[in-house]
Formats: C-alpha cells, structure tokens, sequence
C-alpha cells in the first residue's frame, strides 16, 4: 500500500513519519516534492544547493517513485507530502492512486511555531488553503473523503488515535509506532539538520499540547483565514471519541 499523508509545516508531520518508519512493514520518503519545488518555484530556502545535490528535482520523476515499487520489500510506502509543494506545474494524475491522508492543526499552534523557527508565515506558507484545495481535487477524482487526523488528538492519545488512523487506513496497529529511536532517520530530506533538530532529541510523540496561544493582533487577519480552510477540514476527522 502506498500512503500519501499531506501536511503543512510544523504539523508533527515528521514525528509521524518517523511513526511509521519504526513499523517493520513501512518504507518511507521525506517531502518527495521539496527539492521540485525549490528548483521551479524561485523560493529560497536554507541548504538549498545541498537539497539539489541530494534530492530528485524533475517532478515527473518524483511522481513516478511515488507510485512504484515499494522499496526496502516493504508492505507500507509512506510518504511524507506538503500541499503547498505541488506547483500547478506538476503531474498530479498519481494523487488517486494512493490512500490519502491529511494531517491538520490549529492554525494558531501552527502561526506561532513557524513564527518561532521561520519567521512570520503567509497564509501560503502555512499551506492550509493547499490542502483544502487538494482534499477537495481527491474527492471530486476519487469520489471519496480522505482521511483526516489532527495532530492534537494524536498528541492527547497517540496510542488510541495511531489504532484509529490505521482502522481508518485498512493496516494493522502496532505499538512500535510510538517509539523510535533519537537520531533521525536515514530517510531523512537534505534539510533536516536545519528543520529537525528538535524532534532529532525525540524517541517518541510530546506530551499533549498545551492551550491555544494567543495571536498578536497584526497576525489576527492570518488566523482568521486560516481558520477557515481549517474548519473545513477538521469537520471530517477522525474523532477521538469514536469507536
């Protein structure tokens, strides 16, 4: 099975991967389409000549990885995808051909941990109306809703919330997706040693997150569009509560 898991930055999204790379069925690649995006986009972004000297830039190529052989002999292919790295350029026709999952969090835990890392994001950089766009193109393709998880529930429960999501995708539980070990992981893109230090320390998910934090009032209008592409996708996740 090929597991596409579609998320914006600072979105657990490489605990999760690091998640599933600790089953002993799962393969998994980091952001497939960074170093496509970086190449056609004009974006500059940190170790961006040491992203292209590592990482497939032709888009075409990437997508044809994403739908082909599993490597390592693995069962499960999960790859660690952002919305916002899909240019209208790029071949997308792959998208459906995988099962589609989408991470989500508050876009107001989100504004001010990319605040902290990165600098004051767009709304684009944050890539919640990507991703409600894209859950929109999957199921007018598919005729299906993707799966959506946020990454709080999983944060506030991961034992329960994992078990759900792998319910959700049709693949057994196991309970060594909760811990890895700290280090990284060979799978890693060119630029974790400038993205990942922190959840490097990591051997397992954080505890649960704390309150909502509170927004300056110039980034007020940014969480307020924010806000409703994420509504949008909040109202099809996974409950916690749910059975």
């Amino acid at each position: 099975m090929h597991i596409a898991m579609w998320s914006g930055p600072r979105n657990l999204s490489t605990a999760m991967m690091y998640s599933f790379a600790a089953r002993a069925d799962c393969a998994v690649w980091d952001e497939p389409f960074y170093a496509p995006y970086l190449k056609y986009s004009g974006q500059q972004h940190p170790m961006q000549e040491a992203i292209f000297a590592k990482e497939e830039t032709d888009p075409a190529k990437v997508a044809q990885r994403c739908i082909g052989p599993i490597p390592d002999n693995k069962t499960l292919f999960y790859q660690k995808h952002m919305p916002h790295h899909m240019l209208n350029s790029f071949p997308m026709e792959w998208v459906s051909k995988l099962c589609n999952v989408f991470l989500i969090r508050h876009p107001a835990r989100v504004i001010a941990s990319y605040a902290r890392k990165n600098g004051e994001p767009s709304l684009t950089d944050i890539g919640l109306p990507q991703q409600a766009e894209l859950f929109q193109r999957i199921v007018t393709d598919t005729h299906r809703v993707p799966i959506v998880v946020d990454s709080s529930d999983i944060r506030q429960d991961p034992a329960a919330m994992l078990a759900k999501l792998c319910h959700a995708i049709g693949i057994a539980w196991t309970p060594d997706m909760l811990r890895w070990q700290p280090g990284g992981h060979r799978s890693d893109g060119a630029w974790a040693p400038h993205w990942y230090p922190e959840v490097w320390k990591s051997d397992g998910f954080a505890d649960a997150e704390p309150p909502i934090p509170d927004i300056p009032a110039h980034l007020q209008p940014l969480l307020d569009e924010a806000m409703s592409y994420y509504t949008q996708l909040s109202a099809f996740k996974i409950a916690p509560q749910a059975t």
